[in-house]
C-alpha cells in the first residue's frame, strides 16, 4: 500500500510539474492586471506603467494597471493578496506594504510574507534633506548642532511614511531632539520649505529633484548609504557624522501565493533583462529611481533584512496608529 501511495504521490508530482510548466510556456494567454495600492499619478504608479507597457510589448498581452490607493497602501495589497495565484495578478509592492504597515497597524489583512510570491525588486528611491537655497543648513550636523540651540531650530517636514522613518532613524542615531511637523503630501511640505514657513524637508529625490535641480531647494544629504548619481555631489548622511545611517524606499513585483514558479521564473527573467538595459537605467534615473535587480530568491532576504532593521525602529518609535 505504502509503495502504491508512494507511485500515486510521484505520477501527480509529474503531471502537476508538467502543467505548471505548460501554463507557463503559454503565459499569458490573456491580460494580465498590476495592481498598484496608490492613486494615479504618484511615482510608483508611474514608474509600473512604465514596465507593463514593456511587459505588453514583450509578451503580446495587455499588462494593464489597476490602481487601489488608501490605508498607505493596505488596500490594494489587500485585494492582491486575495486574488487568484495564476499569474494574472501582480502587485507592485513598496517597503511600506511590505514592511512598514504591518508593524505600524494593528491589522493589514495580509501576511506580506506568507500570502505573497517574490518576482523582483524594480528600483531604490534614495530620499533626500531639503531646505531654502539661503538657509543656515549647510551640513546634517549644522541641524544637529542647531537643536541645541532652539527646541524648534531644525523643525522637519515629513509628507509619508518613508519620510517619518527617515526622521525618527536620524533622530535616534544623531541623538539630536528633532521635531517632526506631518504632511499629508509632497507637494505642500515643499512649498512651505520654499517660504519658509518650515526650515526642513525630507522626501523622495522624485519629488525633491525638480525644485533642487530649478534653484527652489538645496539639498543637504541623500539617505542612501553612497553617493548617487541621482542627485551628483550631494553626500549621504552617513558621511556626516551619523555612520552607518541608510534608508531607501524601494518597489518591488509580487505575486499572489501559489502562483506557479514557471511563470515567476519568466517574469523574473524578462524583467531582469529589461532592467539591465542602458535606456532602461535611464529611464528609471529620470524618474528617481536607483534601478533594480536579482532573482525572486534576492527579493525576499532584501525584505527580510528591511524587516530586521525597522520593525525595533517602529516599535520603539511608537509609532503604530491603530
Amino acid at each position: 500500500m505504502h509503495s502504491h501511495l508512494k507511485k500515486i504521490t510521484l505520477a501527480t508530482a509529474t503531471l502537476l510539474f508538467a502543467g505548471s510548466a505548460i501554463a507557463a510556456s503559454d503565459y499569458p494567454s490573456k491580460p494580465v492586471r498590476i495592481i498598484v495600492p496608490y492613486q494615479a499619478g504618484q511615482g510608483t504608479d508611474i514608474a509600473t506603467r512604465y514596465f507593463a507597457d514593456h511587459l505588453s510589448k514583450a509578451f503580446g498581452q495587455s499588462f494593464i494597471v489597476e490602481n487601489i490607493g488608501g490605508a498607505g497602501g493596505v488596500i490594494g495589497t489587500q485585494a492582491a493578496a486575495r486574488a487568484e495565484g495564476d499569474g494574472y495578478t501582480l502587485a507592485m509592492g513598496t517597503n511600506a506594504t511590505h514592511v512598514l504597515n504591518e508593524y505600524m497597524y494593528s491589522s493589514i489583512g495580509f501576511d506580506p510574507v506568507k500570502d505573497f510570491e517574490p518576482v523582483i525588486l524594480t528600483g531604490t528611491l534614495p530620499m533626500t534633506i531639503v531646505t531654502r537655497p539661503d538657509s543656515e543648513f549647510k551640513t546634517v550636523q549644522d541641524i544637529i548642532e542647531a537643536t541645541k540651540k532652539s527646541d524648534h531650530a531644525a523643525d522637519i517636514a515629513t509628507p509619508s511614511t518613508t519620510a517619518r522613518l527617515v526622521f525618527e532613524l536620524l533622530k535616534d542615531q544623531s541623538g539630536a531632539p528633532l521635531f517632526m511637523i506631518p504632511y499629508k503630501g509632497s507637494s505642500m511640505a515643499m512649498s512651505n520649505v520654499i517660504g519658509g514657513q518650515v526650515p526642513l524637508s525630507i522626501d523622495t529625490i522624485t519629488a525633491s529633484r525638480p525644485q533642487v535641480e530649478g534653484g527652489n531647494l538645496r539639498a543637504i544629504a541623500v539617505t542612501s548609504a553612497n553617493p548617487t548619481d541621482l542627485l551628483p555631489g550631494v553626500p549621504p548622511v552617513a558621511q556626516q557624522g551619523v555612520p552607518g545611517f541608510e534608508v531607501v524606499a524601494w518597489n518591488a513585483f509580487y505575486a499572489p501565493k501559489g502562483t506557479p514558479a514557471d511563470i515567476i521564473a519568466k517574469l523574473n527573467l524578462e524583467l531582469q533583462s529589461f532592467l539591465a538595459l542602458p535606456e532602461t537605467q535611464a529611464k528609471l534615473h529620470s524618474m528617481g529611481y536607483e534601478p533594480g535587480g536579482g532573482t525572486p530568491g534576492d527579493l525576499a532576504s532584501f525584505a527580510e533584512a528591511e524587516r530586521q532593521k525597522w520593525r525595533p525602529i517602529i516599535e520603539n518609535a511608537g509609532l503604530k496608529v491603530n
